[in-house]
């Protein structure tokens, strides 16, 4: 059980990597609010996404989000797998975010920071590039307007959209797995295990170099990282506690609309999420779900500023226990067909009995299947999307190389004299 807390938007934690005078204190202890800037694509909004705000947010008071039409994404980087209207609200759905912007420029420049009173932005430790090799953030950092926050190892939407090309459950599960090495042959083979962010991981690298940022690494959770990203609010007496259940697969806009919908059903709603265990959701999924393990899952719900508290690895059938355990007033469900428990029973058999049951018409009947499907309809142009995201930043890497063996032989040059 993970008590998150919708109510708690402000939070505080540290992180790895960041510096002392980027933590963030109450803004009694400052003159004037610090304004922050992030932008990106935010395609497949994922744990990563979210840890990126969640790191940014406690470096000032007010986050601004600027998220990037299609057309600049399909520029840059090759076509987006969600729309831009998509987009725009899973990035709303984040708590620490406390505004968005539209249609954001690709290329982040001082204008933009002046325009929204921004002091500075933030990004992460890996590089974004334009169409032709240049780093978008290069302007903000020779101004010394530009903080760095650290990527969360183990999950990239290249990475997702890997595993959905794939469809095995290997992708979450077992490495040694033939299909899974075949994957990784694709995106990287394993070089090093190291210790980053909280969270250990395995960064795979492939023969001649891949890029380390559009590598495969595997998620390991830890309760530190969970701690992160739950705030522990305890519903407060006239609160109306809510239960959902699911797999909430490849967190996406279906599961933020419904959660959104869920979260309008009670003046004061405390929302409980039950996130089913993975072999649970493969028993009545099928085929080869879910996509992310159950803690990757449980990060992404986490996120969402509609959800209250999450359970990890929830009983299927909804029932007495779990009901008189939580004190829970309502429990819903969306318009998706409700799979039978392991018995042939009906799983919410108990709420309805006692009438606290409802279905909830979220108004939106996008499921993972749908985003699957989007993924392997255009798999050629993903494929071409990856490896053109990846050339770039090799490229990049080389001229890294050869500028620090340059800087290395003036130095040895200026030695010798």
């Amino acid at each position: 059980m993970i008590k998150n807390g919708h109510h708690a938007a402000n939070d505080q934690g540290s992180e790895a990597g960041a510096k002392p005078g980027d933590s963030a204190c109450s803004p009694e202890k400052r003159k004037r609010v610090v304004r922050l800037w992030c932008d990106g694509c935010y395609d497949m909004v994922h744990y990563g996404h979210s840890n990126q705000l969640r790191q940014a947010k406690a470096m000032g008071d007010y986050l601004i989000v600027g998220v990037h039409t299609d057309a600049e994404i399909s520029k840059h980087k090759g076509p987006p797998v969600f729309t831009q209207a998509e987009r725009y609200k899973m990035v709303r759905a984040i708590k620490w975010v406390d505004d968005i912007v539209e249609g954001a420029p690709y290329v982040t420049t001082l204008e933009t920071l002046d325009k929204y009173n921004c002091d500075f932005c933030v990004h992460g430790d890996d590089i974004t590039l334009t169409v032709d090799g240049k780093d978008t953030y290069a302007e903000v950092k020779r101004e010394g307007r530009y903080r760095e926050c650290k990527r969360t190892q183990g999950v990239s939407t290249t990475d997702l959209v890997g595993r959905m090309l794939l469809m095995t459950k290997a992708h979450h599960s077992n490495i040694d797995n033939p299909d899974y090495q075949q994957h990784t042959d694709n995106f990287g083979k394993p070089i090093l295990r190291d210790r980053c962010d909280s969270v250990y991981f395995v960064v795979f690298q492939g023969p001649k170099g891949h890029s380390p940022w559009t590598g495969v690494s595997q998620f390991l959770q830890t309760s530190q990282k969970i701690i992160q990203f739950a705030s522990g609010k305890e519903p407060q007496p006239g609160d109306t506690i809510i239960y959902v259940a699911g797999a909430f697969d490849l967190f996406h806009i279906g599961h933020v609309d419904f959660l959104e919908m869920v979260y309008k059903q009670a003046e004061r709603p405390y929302v409980i999420v039950g996130l089913h265990f993975d072999q649970e959701v493969n028993r009545y999924k099928g085929k080869n779900y879910p996509i992310m393990n159950i803690h990757e899952r449980t990060l992404s719900v986490l996120a969402c500023r509609y959800v209250s508290e999450v359970v990890i690895g929830a009983p299927y059938a909804v029932g007495k226990d779990l009901l008189d355990h939580f004190k829970v007033d309502l429990v819903c469900h969306g318009k998706t067909e409700v799979f039978p428990d392991k018995d042939a029973s009906d799983p919410y058999a108990e709420p309805k009995k006692r009438g606290i049951f409802r279905t909830v018409d979220s108004g939106n009947g996008l499921t993972t299947d749908d985003i699957v499907q989007r993924i392997i309809e255009n798999r050629l142009q993903f494929e071409a999307r990856n490896q053109k995201k990846e050339a770039k930043e090799m490229a990049v890497i080389e001229a890294m190389r050869r500028r620090e063996e340059e800087e290395q032989s003036e130095a040895a040059a200026q030695v010798a004299q």
